[in-house]
């Protein structure tokens, strides 16, 4: 089956405009999430991780679609991939795209039109000059991973030799009330993994990768399978036993031909909601990883969304290019019940393979393999 290299990446976030500056930012323990005090957004003050008000003000665009063309636009820079080739595919990732549309705009047809999904792919399309109709991923949580696994899968169809795959999500009030509802936020910086934890916090954030079927110069990170599983379970609470997970675990394992032995660290979907790190360890447990290092980003960057499968994928492709293992920020004390090997410090030591896994509303599950390219390890 042909190869998938990640040729180049961007993150931009409150962290950083690039993936370096974000990446040394975790490196030296800097959290995006902050206090916020702001009546337009919630009636009470929350913890999240947000851009300053004045950071995106084209008129042209909205938020979200400047926080797409701002990452996109980085990630293009020093890459000779061409647009305009028939050959070239572009995905977004993203669960709410314009909806805080809703919060300003006038009910109707025009909003309908404005508020849809497709109508801000086509408009990042006709921006860059693509030619191929744009493709949208919204699958919940999980939509960064599997707009990756569906790049991944169109090269390897060899319908295509790139994918330009960029997730966005924009936080507004209409968001977070949303997850204030099902009282899952946390009233201080989210606690992943820990006995403790008691919710998430929120952020907003874009990313950008470039799948190739070209090996890039000089080191490179394999993205060698991925695999999606459903609960079945309910519209927002997740399995209770992580069979499913594991299912979707087992299966990336299976295709990339690695055991649990050769898996170096797991980035883990981390939420800080009791019931969904519980269903992690539960699955990662099945999986035989309970030892494997593991950690979860959402102390750093809140969860981003459509955004977070992306963002915590790219900052593992770096992980493992640095051989480091980013802590998980809040965590201080493992949970009795299925423990599992969770980072609490910067770990320095060879990487080759890690599992990324995501899940979301609506009982998905997802779960990818990188690796560093094989020739590299030789």
């Amino acid at each position: 089956m042909k190869n998938v290299y990640l040729i180049a990446d961007n993150i931009c976030s409150p962290l950083g405009a690039t993936t370096a500056q974000n990446f040394e930012q975790l490196v030296t323990d800097v959290s995006g999430v902050r206090r916020h005090d702001d009546k337009a957004m919630s009636d009470e003050p929350f913890f999240a991780s947000l851009f300053e008000k004045d950071e995106f003000v084209d008129s042209n665009y909205t938020k979200f679609e400047q926080m797409l063309i701002a990452s996109i636009t980085d990630t293009l820079k020093d890459i000779g991939v061409n647009l305009s080739d028939k050959k070239t595919a572009l995905i977004i990732s993203t669960t709410k795209g314009n909806i805080s549309l809703l919060e300003t705009e006038q009910p109707g047809p025009k909003l309908d039109e404005r508020i849809a999904l497709h109508t801000s792919a086509k408009k990042i399309a006709q921006h860059f000059g693509f030619v191929n109709e744009p493709t949208v991923v919204s699958h919940a949580c999980i939509s960064g991973l599997v707009a990756m696994i569906t790049g991944m899968r169109l090269i390897q169809s060899d319908k295509y030799d790139h994918a330009v795959i960029a997730g966005a999500d924009v936080i507004s009030r209409f968001v977070l009330s949303g997850f204030q509802s099902f009282q899952a936020i946390s009233p201080e910086l989210c606690k992943p993994f820990d006995v403790s934890r008691n919710g998430i916090n929120l952020g907003e954030g874009a990313a950008t990768v470039i799948l190739s079927a070209e090996k890039p110069l000089g080191e490179a990170i394999e993205l060698v399978s991925g695999a999606i599983s459903n609960d079945a379970n309910h519209i927002s609470g997740p399995s209770r036993t992580g069979e499913e997970l594991y299912y979707a675990i087992n299966k990336a394992m299976d295709v990339a031909g690695l055991k649990s032995a050769e898996i170096d660290f797991i980035s883990a979907h981390g939420t800080a909601t009791i019931y969904n790190d519980d269903m992690e360890a539960k699955a990662i447990t099945l999986a035989g990883l309970q030892l494997v290092p593991l950690n979860s980003l959402k102390g750093f960057y809140g969860h981003t969304l459509g955004a977070s499968g992306l963002i915590e994928a790219i900052i593992s492709a770096r992980s493992l290019q640095r051989n480091l293992v980013i802590p998980t920020k809040g965590f201080k004390e493992q949970s009795g019940a299925n423990p599992v090997n969770v980072c609490n410090q910067l770990i320095s030591k060879p990487l080759n393979n890690c599992l990324k896994i995501a899940s979301g509303f609506g009982g998905c599950n997802a779960a990818i393999i990188l690796t560093k390219s094989q020739q590299d390890l030789l």
